[in-house]
């Protein structure tokens, strides 16, 4: 059974940094492209930044490039977010999943709350 755990939320200042984590209970981890989702109040969730099964690639949403960088470490089974320069736009409770996600079906983890003060 997939299993995801999002940690490493806070509040923060605009300008401010934070490192999401998030650690997978998935067997072949390291098949799969992973990916950070993020949902803020009233919206849809909206994807944030994609890697490679092997980490050679990543792809991210035009509004935090430069800011954000995600990387995997598949022998821990981990996938992480740092987040920099965060706005007030990132406040959201941000989740990690496959890429595509849906290859487990509609299963989500807890998610992890960021909130980006003014």
């Amino acid at each position: 059974q997939v299993q995801f755990m999002e940690s490493g939320g806070g509040l923060v200042q605009s300008g401010g940094s934070l490192k999401l984590s998030c650690a997978a209970s998935l067997s072949s981890f390291s098949n799969y492209a992973m990916a950070w989702y993020r949902q803020a109040p009233g919206k849809q969730r909206e994807f944030v930044a994609r890697i490679t099964p092997k980490g050679s690639s990543t792809v991210y949403q035009d509004s935090i490039k430069g800011r954000f960088t995600i990387s995997r470490d598949n022998a821990k089974k981990r996938v992480s977010l740092e987040m920099n320069s965060l706005e007030p736009e990132d406040t959201a409770v941000y989740y990690c999943n496959t890429f595509p996600q849906g290859i487990f079906g509609n299963y989500w983890g807890p998610g992890t709350q960021v909130t980006v003060s003014s």
